[in-house]
């Protein structure tokens, strides 16, 4: 299908359009890539939007604003977007940057849904105004540790730089995986070469390593010394864990690429790599490790079987970005989706958008999407978010397997 171009608010001169920011991560030290694919997401969406009659007839426009994964910046474009009179603002991938938003959100009182963030305190009091598609690190990270846990792993490595994320996400693994009998063993990234990474792991003997880092480094220097040392593939000393053995395969392939459910086995011996995160979801993984970059199961948020829009959507997403979509591109869409309902319902007023998550009731491209409060969690949260563990195949790195599912 073609996909209508989207112009921003500034390159419009109709004044009757309906404004919602967009907070996206385009220049380094973000993920541009996640970016891309949430941008153009949030902008199919809003291309639907307008063919559809957009809001009330008028048009809706995006105006996008880049957070290069600077908190700084995410606080300052929340405080330009809302003197300018947007209604609601979507987006953001970064979780530490979404915070900044929800803060500023809260402030401004400025309707804000984060698109992709997990963070579960997004914002430090309870709040109204900030919703959240993304399922919550705590729930996400916690089915990743059962999955580790049934593929028989109690001995966990986690290489970590310093962030609020990563050490929220070490809590979560630690604190499941001690339920049964597992431990988690720090390793900071920063401090040591990957080399050492290497030694440390065979020192613990280690079963697993989670990356906890930035992309592409260090991930990409760890990953290809793991995968060369050969006391860690079980080759030269048999000291290596079966990679997965034992967990389950569930559900079918969806959304971004030929996949294909399957057991969580590379085909061979050796310690797991795992990224939890979602980096292997991107094609630059896959392009900066080749083949080391399979068989690293990650977070993905796809159901096993996309919705009748989703299916749709997928194609129009093909065509914007060139490429297989990433479920960051259909969080984008979803985000327009439901701002573009509420704004239908209560127009621009931002006191009737931040009041009335609890009664959204909309189809997305991943299924129904609902809104409610979870205990523990500030903001309002999309409820039964789906959420895989999956790999590239080894076989055919450009495919994924499924491992584990909700």
């Amino acid at each position: 299908m073609n996909v209508p171009s989207v112009r921003t608010a500034a390159e419009r001169s109709d004044t009757s359009a309906v404004r919602i920011g967009a907070l996206v991560p385009l220049s380094p030290p973000g993920w541009v890539e996640a970016g891309r694919h949430l941008r153009a997401g949030l902008e199919a969406a809003v291309g639907d939007v307008n063919d559809s009659g957009g809001i009330g007839g008028r048009p809706l426009d995006l105006v996008v604003r880049d957070t290069a994964a600077d908190p700084r910046r995410a606080a300052a474009a929340m405080e330009e977007l809302a003197g300018l009179g947007v209604a609601a603002v979507a987006g953001e991938y970064h979780s530490v940057v979404a915070r900044a938003a929800a803060a500023g959100a809260d402030a401004l009182r400025l309707p804000f849904l984060c698109s992709s963030a997990v963070l579960d305190a997004l914002t430090e009091e309870p709040t109204d105004w900030v919703a959240r598609l993304a399922p919550p690190q705590s729930h996400g990270w916690r089915l990743y540790a059962d999955f580790l846990l049934g593929a028989g792993h109690r001995r966990i490595a986690v290489a970590a730089e310093p962030s609020v994320y990563w050490a929220s996400g070490t809590r979560v693994l630690r604190d499941r995986l001690a339920t049964r009998g597992g431990t988690v063993i720090e390793l900071d990234a920063r401090a040591l070469t990957p080399t050492d990474v290497c030694d440390a792991l065979v020192t613990h003997r280690a079963t697993a390593l989670l990356l906890l880092t930035g992309f592409p480094e260090p991930a990409v220097s760890i990953v290809k010394a793991v995968r060369a040392d050969r006391r860690l593939t079980g080759r030269e000393t048999g000291t290596g864990a079966e990679i997965g053995t034992g967990a389950e395969g569930t559900g079918a392939g969806t959304g971004g690429g030929a996949e294909n459910s399957g057991p969580a086995t590379g085909g061979a011996t050796g310690i797991l790599i795992g990224a939890p995160a979602g980096q292997p979801e991107f094609a630059a993984w896959s392009g900066s490790l080749g083949d080391d970059g399979a068989a690293v199961p990650f977070l993905r948020y796809l159901p096993g079987h996309l919705s009748p829009l989703g299916v749709r959507v997928d194609q129009a997403l093909r065509e914007r970005l060139a490429a297989p979509p990433s479920f960051v591109a259909f969080e984008g869409y979803d985000t327009v989706t439901v701002l573009a309902d509420m704004l239908r319902r209560h127009g621009t007023d931002r006191a009737g958008i931040a009041a009335s998550w609890s009664q959204v009731t909309v189809e997305g491209t991943r299924g129904r999407i609902q809104f409610t409060r979870v205990p523990g969690i500030s903001v309002w949260q999309a409820a039964r978010t789906p959420i895989q563990v999956a790999d590239r195949d080894p076989a055919a790195p450009g495919r994924f397997r499924v491992l584990h599912a909700t």
